[in-house]
């Protein structure tokens, strides 16, 4: 029988996605409304949420090796 891994909960990227999809909704109306002060701020939140994202995936692949490195060391010492 296999056993199920714990779930990680990667709240960084839901985050990432809605502050992703919030700064191109904002793009796209301030083109519309011409307003350039908002439309840089929309921009850079944009730009601020795609390595987020990144980062936060890159985590929590890290972790998984890490477990998997673990559970292998374990079962090596407990062989002897």
């Amino acid at each position: 029988m296999e056993t199920k891994k714990e779930l990680r909960c990667p709240l960084g990227i839901p985050g990432g996605i809605i502050t992703a999809l919030i700064g191109l909704i904002g793009i796209i109306l301030n083109i519309v409304n011409f307003d350039t002060f908002n439309l840089l701020i929309s921009i850079a939140l944009l730009l601020l949420a795609m390595p987020f994202v990144r980062v936060t995936m890159m985590v929590h692949g890290a972790n998984d090796r890490l477990d998997d490195l673990e559970e292998k060391i374990k079962k090596l010492l407990t062989a002897d």
